[in-house]
């Protein structure tokens, strides 16, 4: 009635008689104790109470509608949804390209690895591409590949002066180099960055990027036609060091690895499509 606004509109919706859509209404009015329409001619107007009841329910109702029309049995074949959670830029480098080829259905979600995980856990998604473990006794993590995080220049980087203060092994100059150069980074996430900066000069970094861009394929595209420097996992960036686009700067005293983990539910009635979305990682990144 909300949305057709009219008596007749909501019966012929709910595929129910108008005095019917009559009799609930009342019911549903004297179980809340107050009026949530008003009848001005043939239009049913919503009062601000029933415009606040509405939008109370209405995602709660929409999922329910969801559910009934996903879990209805039916004669029909079903094909499975498939719900994978990453970060964006493994989405965009690895299964993008794919997705058409694929013989069932599929959501992907990005957001933060530990959220994702809880989602996992609460059957929202069915796997997870992670480098992060938390334990949980419902999931399991299978290590599939490696990355190493690195910094990378744009094609136009000068990097001669590095070489020579790198091979000096003296930490504060190598640091004060780094810091001369123009840095991009990515909104809100800074991590890599600073993990490699704890690990190399045993601190935090004390300076912020001069570029900010939406994410880690920004930045390679931005340092492929300038100058500028960043810090990225490698496997994002194969393609453009391999092809001169982009130049390998610094891999660090000690090399930053993260390994990447499948991260399933331990039972699960998708286990075909699963190991058809691990198949795909691990041939795009043998």
């Amino acid at each position: 009635m909300y949305k057709t606004g009219t008596l007749t509109g909501a019966a012929e919706v709910l595929f129910i008689s108008q005095p019917g859509v009559s009799l609930h209404l009342s019911s549903l009015e004297n179980y809340v104790g107050y009026k949530l329409f008003d009848r001005t001619g043939r239009k049913m107007v919503p009062t601000e109470r029933g415009k606040v009841l509405y939008n109370f329910t209405i995602e709660a109702l929409s999922k329910l509608e969801e559910a009934e029309k996903n879990f209805q049995r039916s004669t029909e074949k079903h094909t499975p949804m498939i719900s994978i959670g990453m970060c964006f830029e493994t989405f965009q480098i690895t299964l993008e390209q794919y997705i058409s080829t694929l013989p069932f259905n599929v959501i992907i979600r990005f957001g933060e690895y530990p959220e994702m995980v809880e989602n996992l856990e609460k059957g929202i998604l069915d796997i997870i591409i992670t480098p992060q473990m938390v334990p949980k006794a419902s999931i399991e993590y299978q290590p599939f590949s490696s990355e190493t995080i690195v910094i990378v220049g744009g094609n136009q980087t000068d990097e001669t002066e590095f070489e020579v203060i790198e091979s000096t092994k003296d930490s504060e100059l190598i640091e004060a180099w780094l810091k001369q150069q123009k840095w991009y980074g990515t909104t809100g996430d800074m991590e890599h960055l600073r993990r490699f900066w704890q690990l190399n000069f045993n601190k935090y970094p004390d300076f912020r990027p001069n570029y900010i861009v939406p994410n880690l394929n920004s930045i390679v595209r931005c340092l492929s036609s300038g100058q500028g420097l960043a810090v990225i996992p490698d496997f994002l960036c194969k393609k453009e060091l391999e092809s001169k686009q982009i130049k390998l700067i610094w891999k660090g005293k000690v090399p930053l690895e993260n390994t990447l983990h499948f991260a399933t539910r331990k039972k699960t009635i998708y286990a075909d499509e699963i190991n058809l979305i691990k198949k795909i990682f691990i041939d795009e990144m043998a």
